[in-house]
């Protein structure tokens, strides 16, 4: 049948199972919102900018598996989409963004809100596509879902020119072409297996290509079969339960003393879907020096880059732990399991509660309905969070670990709470959340079941933090000195607001704050008034040693 192009790109969505759909409308997509309004059976979330769209469309994918889609118009509408693209590719989230262009004959001519952005983001997208033919959009469409969730996943961006919206050609409907990982054979792992059996002290580190590769409950039968501990890194946090004895917690910078204990004490590491980025590898010539390193990663660029590995296999990881695992020796390193258990039960008894952050976070962990998605922006809170929140299960937990986007928290909630159905938590900063938070009229408006908790210190927390330690606590630009209250904000959009302003006020108000969300009223802002001087411990520079950091986490 005949469709115009703007019908032949919703009809395409349908195809691919989009349900929602993120966005800002404009002059270039005028002809595919109409396409949207007729078609009417996709849902669209109006944001309140293409930024607070694409950290939505982001998070959705994080809590779905799916791909996020979101659109934007030309020119600043399209760039405004930029931050979130590159935050979607660094954590491997498939992503398809959809932009509209300048007709054909208006193209190279520094027309109205015209810009290059498949030039813009070339290195930032797994694949784009600038279609210039009505004819090649079905074709076009369907590979770029096909990209985004295949392999390492990752973001799309499709330019659609405004003539495409408006011609018309044939349209065959077709069934989505879905990605099938090859199966790893046996020979690829023998060293990998031999390397295993033979080891006294097996230490999995559990990264962000676990939760991708929908490979929580092959990880489970991998640690409690060879009977070793595991650690997190930062995107890895919810493949395995924190309170599962094998689990010692977040590795890292600001990872548990167990987590680096283990590390210096195993004699192989077993790395799953991880890029040893310099906040897991803090020093990439010595990480793991005299132990045998195995590396399995579906991403060739990744072996070798960041950390040498003994041994490495390239592979889908679901595929590959599913060969793997039958042929490990079942072992139970008992005398292992203790020590470690040890590191975390000594670990849980010095653990500094005085911190109000602390305790704010670890009563919502506590208090916050079950299996909710929990969200953060970056900085201290986001790291606090890390420590303190227990996830225990995969998909649950929301952060820009790569990127390291302030901002993102309130649109990548918006996307988490559609996504999921149910109510959210976001932990953000007084600095993160002011950089976008024009999204509350977003939740105001769709009634979005989000309890933001705002960690207000009146400074950019973790920049502060390191001025204090590493610049002879010169604090130049870290005071906000905002005189906003959050409160009276809050209400001001439509939202209920709440505040916390010692420990008797923890409890009390973030039950209120649940018990509101829960009954599904809409969001709900607790202004949580912290000391600027709140730190989060441990913490070593990039570059140290883990010894060095053992010794650090030892004297805090």
């Amino acid at each position: 049948m005949k469709m115009k192009g703007a019908d032949i790109l919703i009809n395409c969505l349908l195809e691919q199972g989009v349900d929602t759909i993120f966005g800002y409308p404009g002059g270039t997509v005028l002809d595919i919102y109409d396409a949207l309004y007729r078609n009417g059976k996709i849902n669209h979330i109006l944001t309140a900018h293409e930024q607070g769209a694409a950290h939505a469309a982001d998070g959705y994918a994080r809590v779905t598996g799916k791909t996020g889609v979101c659109f934007a118009t030309s020119g600043p509408g399209a760039t405004n989409l930029v931050t979130g693209i590159a935050t979607a590719y660094m954590d491997s989230i498939p992503m398809v963004a959809i932009t509209g262009n300048v007709g054909l004959s208006l193209l190279g001519r520094d027309s109205f809100q015209e810009i290059d952005i498949c030039g813009i983001t070339m290195p930032i997208t797994k694949h784009n596509f600038i279609v210039k033919d009505v004819k090649e959009l079905a074709d076009v469409v369907r590979k770029a879902f096909y990209i985004a969730s295949s392999g390492r996943k990752g973001p799309v961006l499709i330019d659609i020119l405004k003539n495409v919206q408006t011609e018309e050609c044939e349209y065959e409907p077709a069934k989505p072409e879905r990605y099938k990982a090859l199966p790893v054979k046996k020979e690829k792992l023998e060293p990998a297996i031999a390397a295993i059996n033979e080891s006294k002290k097996p230490l999995i580190i559990a990264g962000g290509g676990i939760i991708s590769s929908n490979s929580s409950s092959l990880l489970k039968e991998l640690y409690e079969g060879i009977g070793c501990p595991v650690v997190y890194t930062l995107m890895g946090k919810g493949c395995i339960p924190e309170d599962d004895r094998h689990c010692l917690g977040m590795l890292g910078m600001h990872g548990t003393v167990a987590a680096a204990k283990a590390l210096m004490n195993a004699d192989t590491i077993i790395a799953l879907g991880t890029r040893f980025s310099d906040r897991v590898a803090l020093n990439r010539e010595m990480f793991a020096k005299n132990k045998t390193v195995i590396h399995i990663d579906i991403d060739n660029a990744e072996i070798d880059k960041n950390v040498r590995a003994d041994i490495h296999v390239m592979g889908d990881m679901y595929e590959a732990l599913k060969t793997l695992i039958p042929e490990l020796n079942k072992v139970q390193r008992a005398e292992w399991l203790d020590e470690a258990a040890a590191w975390k039960a000594e670990e849980k008894l010095k653990k500094d509660t005085n911190l109000l952050a602390y305790k704010i976070i670890s009563a919502a962990s506590k208090l916050a309905p079950k299996d909710i998605p929990v969200v953060t922006d970056v900085g201290q809170h986001q790291m606090w969070t890390a420590q303190h929140y227990h996830v225990n299960k995969p998909r649950l937990f929301c952060s820009s670990g790569g990127l390291g986007t302030m901002g993102y928290g309130l649109g990548a909630a918006i996307g988490a709470c559609f996504g999921t159905g149910k109510p959210a938590v976001l932990v953000t900063g007084d600095g993160c959340f002011n950089m976008n938070l024009n999204e509350l009229s977003t939740v105001v408006t769709q009634g979005t079941p989000i309890a933001i908790l705002l960690m207000d210190n009146g400074v950019l927390g973790m920049v502060r933090q390191w001025q204090k330690i590493f610049y002879g606590r010169r604090f130049s630009q870290t005071t906000l000195n905002k005189k906003t209250d959050y409160v009276k904000f809050a209400e001001s959009f439509g939202a209920k607001g709440l505040k916390i302003e010692n420990e008797d006020d923890v409890e009390p108000v973030l039950k209120e704050a649940f018990e509101y969300i829960q009954k599904g009223e809409g969001p709900v802002l607790v202004d949580c008034r912290i000391s600027p001087d709140e730190n989060v411990l441990p913490m070593i520079k990039p570059g140290a040693t883990y010894d060095t950091q053992l010794l650090k986490m030892e004297e805090n």
